[in-house]
């Protein structure tokens, strides 16, 4: 069966930085469709099980990132437990615990998240694949994907790419830069004699964190097919060690230690991302730029800001795309600040709200003047976007 759709805004991928586009376009009164390849929305936070909403704070009780970040990471705690810690605004210098985030429910978060989507109005495609892309004069122009009623093709005006992995730059023949990813799986585990769910990591050695525990990067795991498979049993082979431990050790058996939840989908922190208009890159913390979008505090340590330019979401050589989340133009120190939930929830609005924006306007992505995207996100969305804003010199 042939099905073909139209949109104004289509957003690839349903994860948080799919989810605050499509909302932002659709609260913008764009007819908006969201194309998920799982049946869960949020991603790596809730599919991925990576469930902690890290800092919208710089870790000396300044608040820098708002919007529909900050309105998401308040749905994460809407049908089930986790606490933003109370003194984060007199802290100094704190720790990533004590600032403004919160540990939360992945399965509580998607309920809050699918309600956010339909009171915004937003189409949502779940259990749907991207297969292709379509691109006649420098523009894309619609996608081929494939579910349950066979291969369709959606159209819109404006696409976001919010998969995680640039798949619709991919698809479309662009350059896409790579990086690789380091060995990691969490879980949510049951242990008897503590609480009766605790959240953790299921390997913390096998993370992304330095030291000398880190496991070797698997090369283009990300990108490759079948090295996504090889990713996800290598994590699970290790967890499966870590059980065999835990008996050994003779604290805990099967019935006292055991798995409740694993990922649905593999743990990737970065794959590839867009080669945009402008590059993020290294040691550009406290740096300003004209098209800042907003401001995104480095989660692994307090005092480091950064201002995030409109130009990491626009990708060279095509028309009518956006790009959001991890898969923004970012590299090295500043990929690690910018792929993580709450600047994927920021970069996600914005990218939105431009293309609604160039929509309204009937110009296409590369003639949006970036002072009308700052002049909705500052004035009708209360965005600080730069660091006099909020106070930081």
């Amino acid at each position: 069966m042939k099905f073909s759709k139209k949109y104004d805004v289509v957003v690839a991928g349903g994860g948080i930085a799919g989810v605050a586009a499509a909302v932002a376009s659709a609260r913008k009164g764009m007819k908006t469709a969201l194309v998920e390849k799982t049946v869960f929305a949020g991603g790596l936070a809730t599919a991925g099980i990576v469930y902690i909403y890290l800092p919208l704070c710089d870790g000396n009780g300044t608040q820098v990132t708002y919007g529909l970040a900050e309105e998401l990471l308040k749905e994460s705690i809407k049908y089930g437990p986790g606490d933003i810690p109370e003194n984060w605004k007199s802290e100094k210098n704190a720790e990533e615990a004590k600032r403004y985030r919160v540990v939360f429910s992945p399965a509580s978060y998607v309920l809050a998240l699918d309600e956010i989507m339909l009171k915004a109005g937003v189409d949502i495609w779940y259990d749907t694949l991207v297969t292709d892309t379509i691109v006649e004069n420098d523009k894309l122009q619609s996608i081929e994907v494939c579910n349950k009623s066979g291969k369709g093709t959606i159209s819109a005006k404006c696409f976001v790419d919010a998969t995680g992995d640039a798949d619709l730059a991919h698809l479309s023949g662009l350059n896409c830069p790579v990086d690789d990813n380091s060995l990691a799986i969490w879980a949510i585990e049951y242990l008897e004699d503590e609480i009766s769910q605790r959240w953790r990591f299921g390997v913390n050695n096998y993370g992304f964190h330095g030291g000398s525990n880190i496991s070797p990067k698997m090369e283009q795991a990300g990108i490759n097919g079948k090295l996504v498979s090889k990713f996800v049993l290598k994590g699970r082979e290790k967890y499966c060690e870590r059980l065999k431990d835990s008996y050994k050790s003779g604290k805990h058996d099967r019935n006292s230690h055991f798995p409740l939840t694993l990922p649905s989908m593999a743990q990737f922190r970065m794959t590839r991302h867009i080669d945009g208009e402008f590059t993020l890159s290294d040691g550009m913390e406290w740096t300003s730029f004209e098209d800042s979008i907003g401001l995104a505090a480095d989660w692994r340590k307090p005092g480091f800001v950064w201002e995030i330019p409109y130009r990491s979401l626009v990708p060279k050589g095509i028309n009518g795309l956006l790009s959001a989340g991890r898969c923004i133009a970012s590299e090295g120190d500043a990929w690690e600040v910018t792929r993580v939930i709450p600047i994927a929830a920021l970069t996600g609005e914005a990218a939105g709200v431009a293309a609604a924006l160039s929509i309204e306007k009937n110009i296409e992505i590369s003639e949006l003047d970036y002072k009308l995207l700052q002049d909705e996100l500052q004035h009708g969305r209360k965005f600080p976007l730069h660091f006099g804003d909020v106070g930081l010199a």
